[in-house]
């Protein structure tokens, strides 16, 4: 027979989907494990989205919609982008698809011939890198330290490029880190992208998850030149608890959205027309419910944070976004646990579930070996009784 496709059998899997499927496994098996693995909100998508998903179905409205999204939809994105970013867009500039990773994707397509390279600043969400390979693409991945909270600097970043580049991936706030670039940090990088003439896919699907008081800036409210080059992805997953209902959604100029447009056209078709009708109610209804969200997540991360630090053998510092903390296992390297020597972010991800049972992202799917990823979105009671588990582990006791 002849051979598959040498793009995608060079895909690797997912490994926070992998860590996901392991997790729900041991748990259908009558384990008692502990998930911290997923970038889902464990809070219930709000009533009055729902309600709006059910009657949207009583009505009949089950056909096909634009390939972009339902003109209602479109609309409310652009409104919410204006009242909470201050970047205006048209209806037109608007491309809605199955979830925020279907957008990066199509963005992608958009801009990238094969052999074209595109800067990903490490530690990066374990997508990125697969998705920029399978469109040919050639990932640059330019490390930022924890040192340099894990932000990635204008000296940096212009060092990376080079006449092949195209485009650079920036997630603010971070997936994996949770960190978040101030405005004069994006006015840097963004100096750079537009002296260099590179475009910039610009993914903050984690925009309301912001704590501390801190300001989010997004990147395409830095001035009309940067807009032109942004390419602003979003959608509904993380800020209202909407991850099944799939919406996601990128913003560009005029001239990049028909391009995306004309791909989904042939692509994905449209989304669902009764999550959009959902995700349009999201957008415009009021947005407390997302404050609340928010508020539960800071007390979650404060918790972390600290108890954390007090923990020997590990560490971390305070992320400022999104509901991950990524935690410094490089002390940990060398030491002997049931037996065995943990000799990277691996071995110990797979020997802390089967011996703490818990389940966490080992950071070397993320460009970040020396550290474990751990997701807040869950109870205050699981994030206690995890860290209890983790002091157990490290002192070498069975769960």
């Amino acid at each position: 027979m002849k051979e598959l496709s040498r793009i995608a059998l060079a895909i690797e899997p997912s490994a926070t989907m992998a860590i996901d499927t392991m997790f729900k496994q041991m748990k259908a098996d009558g384990l008692d494990v502990i998930g911290f693995g997923a970038g889902e909100p464990d809070f219930p998508t709000p009533d009055y989205i729902k309600e709006v998903g059910i009657k949207a179905i009583q009505n009949n409205d089950t056909k096909y919609t634009p390939s972009v999204g339902t003109v209602a939809l479109r609309k409310a994105i652009c409104q919410r982008l204006k009242e909470d970013c201050g970047v205006e867009y048209a209806p037109a500039e608007v491309s809605v698809s199955n979830g925020a990773k279907p957008c990066v994707y199509v963005a992608l397509r958009a801009l990238v011939n094969p052999g074209d390279e595109v800067i990903l600043p490490a530690p990066y969400w374990v997508s990125y890198i697969e998705l920029i390979r399978m469109v040919g693409g050639v990932p640059v991945v330019v490390e930022a330290t924890e040192a340099e909270h894990f932000k990635i600097t204008p000296e940096k970043l212009a060092a990376a490029i080079t006449p092949k580049t195209k485009c650079m991936i920036l997630n603010n706030p971070s997936n994996p880190t949770g960190m978040m670039y101030s405005r004069k940090e994006l006015e840097e990088i963004a100096k750079v992208c537009v002296e260099k003439d590179i475009y910039v896919i610009s993914d903050e699907i984690y925009y309301r998850l912001a704590y501390d008081n801190e300001e989010f800036v997004s990147f395409a409210a830095l001035g009309e030149d940067v807009k032109a080059r942004t390419l602003l992805v979003n959608g509904v997953s993380k800020s209202y608890a909407m991850t099944g209902w799939r919406i996601g959604y990128v913003a560009a100029p005029t001239a990049i959205s028909k391009v995306i447009g004309n791909y989904l056209g042939h692509c994905t078709g449209s989304p669902s027309s009764i999550s959009q009708a959902a995700a349009a109610e999201a957008l415009s209804a009021s947005q407390e419910t997302v404050e609340k969200m928010r508020e539960a997540f800071e007390e979650r991360r404060n918790y972390m944070v600290e108890r954390m630090n007090q923990i020997e053998g590990v560490s971390c510092i305070k992320p400022e976004g999104a509901f991950y903390v990524m935690m410094n296992i490089s002390k940990v390297f060398g030491k002997e646990l049931f037996g065995h020597v943990i000799k990277d972010a691996d071995d110990f991800g797979s020997m802390f579930l089967k011996y703490g049972k818990v389940a966490v992202v080992p950071g070397t799917s993320f460009g970040a070996p020396e550290f474990i990823r751990w997701s807040y979105a869950t109870s205050m009671e699981n994030i206690k009784a995890g860290l209890d588990r983790l002091e157990c582990f490290l002192s070498g006791k069975e769960v």
